[in-house]
């Protein structure tokens, strides 16, 4: 029930397209119950009498009421589907803003192609009976009782036993709703499988090649086809079972009426134009029936779509802003980590144990430590993208905690080692860092980050398309319009996360030029492993296993001959 009045709550803002929907499907239903009455009265009244004139009426009455069924299905056909497809447009939005708030810990354990799934075919499903349901139900209903009422008016014998079957009928429909519904969830769920298998194996399509493994995610692929053709055949045996049983009700209704009607006849108790009537009626009652039993499919698929969407929708983020959350102004860029332990939900392992530091605004810090050390993680804490479990984080002073996460994430750029570009032009690209800059801007921050010069080559310029994840630029390239990108955005407080680490030498040295630009009077934090980029920072933290073991500069730390002395001889930075 709950479900189904969050469901109610998206018919509001079209309510006027809903109610003349509504109202053109009363018309429809009503047109359709009058005319078996008109027929029976002519065959019972004016036929026998041979009164051309009303015989005349009644035919033109007939076909008035076919004109305006016509009419009003067209209207019904038409904005009653435009209803669905904006309460779809509607919920797919309200969806797609919803997901945007979610916490990364989300995107850590649900698969993309899921979420695909329930953007896409689930709402398909549910604009189904968001156009079907009410008027389904609303035409059904009015078929079904005032065909009864016509019925029982001519002979209350007859339509007494009529309700016997129609009884059955319902009883049958209901009695395989729990089945069909959740074999449609199953379906659905399968759904999710293959988009998430498909998108897996196209997005790593150069892996895949490089390494022959095309037999393999053949195989992946069929294992997921496999369960899902498994769901539905499973779900077309209930299918055929339910729609095999209603089909035998309804031949069996019309021997009913045809039956029971003979022997009335024989006994003088009805006559022809009587049963005439009631056969026409049989078959506006098994009309609505029949659209019942295809309502009850679509019901089903659709209504476990909707529960699929509510579960996502119920979903609420890790992290949020405080009731009280603050901003400020200026924001110089003074970090500060104090006693900071962190632990992913998805592991019960300690990523980080109390580590404290603190960076001055304008300076420079560097990373460094093997793989597994924290040092994402530590970059990952600052913007909010996760939050520690115990000891505080500040910026100026401020605690991040308190601090509205718009406006945090305002303040910091992040360059990442995997950069990813949006499949659009290296000018949407750039600008997402800034939308509303200028052309000037534009041309300036290529300029600054080194790859003003290799746009101008292109035939397109900045309107070349990247590809999808920017798969026709080299990395080195990538990199640079990341850093383009953040300084249109022109933060307080940079994160340079391996920006690095998978260039070649003459990629990094632009790029290591366009990160000096950058860093340039800000607070910057660099994760590295190649030597070039420590070296300068003014101070470097030495990471092992989450907790930070020595800190210095270069120089000092060399001469200590610590853990940083090992990475040095070692050739890890």
């Amino acid at each position: 029930m709950k479900t189904l009045k969050r469901f109610i709550i998206y018919y509001r803002p079209h309510l006027a397209l809903f109610l003349l929907d509504m109202g053109v499907a009363v018309i429809a239903a009503v047109a359709s119950i009058v005319f078996p009455a008109l027929t029976r009265i002519l065959l019972k009244d004016y036929l026998p009498a041979q009164n051309t004139r009303m015989i005349t009426v009644i035919l033109s009455i007939c076909a008035g009421l076919m004109v305006v069924k016509a009419v009003s299905t067209y209207i019904r056909i038409k904005w009653g589907h435009i209803l669905g497809v904006r309460m779809e447009y509607d919920m797919r939005t309200e969806l797609f803003s919803h997901i945007q708030k979610l916490s990364f810990s989300y995107f850590d354990n649900v698969k993309t192609g899921h979420i695909m799934s329930r953007i896409s075919t689930d709402l398909n499903q549910i604009v189904e009976i968001a156009h079907h349901a009410p008027e389904d139900i609303l035409i059904s209903t009015l078929m079904i009782v005032g065909t009864f009422g016509f019925m029982f008016a001519i002979n209350v014998q007859l339509a007494l036993i009529t309700l016997i079957p129609v009884a059955i009928m319902i009883w049958w429909m209901f009695s395989y709703g729990t089945k069909m519904h959740s074999g449609f969830h199953n379906v659905l769920k399968k759904i999710a499988d293959i988009n998430s298998s498909v998108e897996n194996s196209v997005q790593g399509i150069r892996e895949v090649k490089s390494y022959a493994n095309e037999a393999l995610e053949l195989k992946k692929f069929e294992d997921v086809n496999h369960h899902f053709k498994f769901a539905k055949e499973h779900i077309y045996a209930v299918l055929a079972v339910f729609y095999t049983g209603m089909n035998f009700l309804a031949d069996g209704y019309y021997l009913l009426v045809i039956s029971v009607g003979v022997f009335l006849m024989y006994d003088g108790k009805l006559d022809m134009p009587d049963l005439v009537a009631f056969l026409l009626y049989v078959t506006f009652i098994l009309d609505p029936i029949k659209r019942l039993n295809m309502f009850a499919e679509y019901f089903q698929q659709g209504f476990a779509a909707f529960g699929r969407f509510v579960e996502l929708m119920d979903v609420e983020p890790d992290i949020t802003d405080r009731k009280h959350a603050s901003t400020f102004e200026p924001v110089k860029g003074e970090i500060s980590f104090m006693d900071v332990t962190f632990k992913y939900q998805s592991s019960p392992d300690w990523v980080l144990r109390n580590v404290s530091f603190n960076v001055p605004a304008g300076k420079t810090i560097a990373m460094v430590g093997e793989s597994g050390a924290g040092k994402s993680t530590v970059v990952s804490l600052i913007p909010r993208f996760y939050e520690p479990q115990q000891g505080k984080i500040c910026i100026d002073g401020h605690d991040v905690m308190d601090l509205k996460q718009r406006f945090l994430r305002e303040h910091i750029g992040i360059v990442q080692q995997n950069v990813f570009l949006f499949d659009a032009t290296i000018r949407e690209n750039i600008l997402y860092g800034k939308p509303d800059a200028t052309e000037a801007e534009l041309i300036e921050a290529a300029q600054r980050a080194y790859i003003y010069d290799f746009i101008r080559e292109l035939p397109e310029g900045f309107d070349a398309y990247v590809g999808e994840r920017g798969v026709k630029l080299s990395g080195g390239q990538k990199q640079r319009i990341s850093i383009a990108r953040v300084f249109l955005k022109n933060p307080p407080i940079l994160i340079f996360d391996e920006a690095t680490s998978s260039l070649d030498s003459e990629s990094e040295a632009s790029i290591q030029k366009a990160m000096e630009a950058l860093s340039k009077d800000r607070t910057t934090i660099i994760i590295a492993h190649r030597l070039s980029t420590v070296k300068k920072a003014d101070t470097i933290l030495v990471l092992r296993k989450g907790e930070i073991i020595e800190i210095g500069n270069h120089d000092s730390l060399v001469k200590q001959r610590g853990y940083y002395y090992t990475l040095y001889s070692t050739t890890l930075l």
